[in-house]
């Protein structure tokens, strides 16, 4: 079938910013598959979002499992029929230990996740938006923070964001020919679960141990729904999106 509405992707849609966006994108005019490591979040997205729970897929998927990242951009064309927007928001960081102590299984994940799972996502939303009518769309990547400066101890997740940067990059420039443009949003403390830990305290680059702002996960949201909007002959880029007095500007 297809769908009159503009068609988005997110993953990690199950909590966090994955979830705000994907039911701001619904409020906005969107519909969106959403795409996740567990059915149950997904599903609770799907409730929560009410008679507009209509307009959403919900598809269990391991992003850094080339079959099922397959498995669901065919559900998206079964289903939608286009694709006019990914957002590559899936994460997972390690543990918050020196790089000489963690072991390879640690390093994989964080990889296979961060930056392996968007790189699938690209490639599967590039084979759907070259061949549809209208062609084209939009890739949206989640850079963080930590695109741009590390925190102590998080070599693996500092370096996939890093990388992602330049996956923005290649992306943007192969896209040129298609239509597709691809732009890359940095988030600082936005106000979810994994971001509690800074409300009680996190380690800074000094040795100390300080209390960081954040600010309210919606305006992300709102962020990623503006970026959405903007017609393909326009793209943001880079936007960085942080809580304005988190230690950023001047880390370390």
């Amino acid at each position: 079938m297809t769908d009159p509405r503009r068609i988005a992707l997110v993953t990690g849609a199950g909590t966090g910013i994955g979830r705000a966006t994907s039911l701001a994108l619904l409020k906005a005019g969107w519909s969106v598959a959403l795409a996740g490591r567990r059915r149950e979040p997904l599903d609770q997205v799907v409730a929560d979002a009410g008679d507009l729970g209509q307009h959403l897929l919900a598809v269990p998927t391991d992003v850094g499992d080339p079959a099922s990242v397959d498995a669901l951009f065919a559900a998206i064309d079964a289903r939608f029929g286009r694709l006019d927007l990914v957002f590559n928001n899936a994460g997972s960081g390690a543990p918050a230990v020196p790089l000489d102590e963690l072991d390879f299984a640690q390093w994989k994940k964080v990889v296979d996740v961060n930056l392996t799972g968007a790189f699938l996502c690209t490639q599967g939303a590039f084979r759907l938006m070259k061949r549809q009518t209208p062609r084209g769309g939009r890739i949206i990547n989640n850079g963080s923070i930590s695109a741009h400066t590390p925190r102590p101890f998080t070599a693996p997740y500092t370096s996939t964001k890093h990388a992602i940067t330049g996956l923005t990059k290649a992306t943007s420039l192969e896209g040129r020919a298609w239509d597709i443009a691809c732009g890359q949003i940095d988030i600082g403390n936005a106000a979810t679960e994994m971001t509690e830990r800074m409300a009680r305290g996190i380690l800074q680059a000094n040795g100390e141990t300080m209390v960081e702002p954040r600010m309210d996960v919606q305006h992300v949201a709102d962020a990623i729904v503006h970026m959405a909007a903007l017609p393909l002959e326009s793209n943001v880029q880079f936007m960085t999106i942080m809580a304005t007095k988190m230690p950023f500007v001047g880390r370390g």
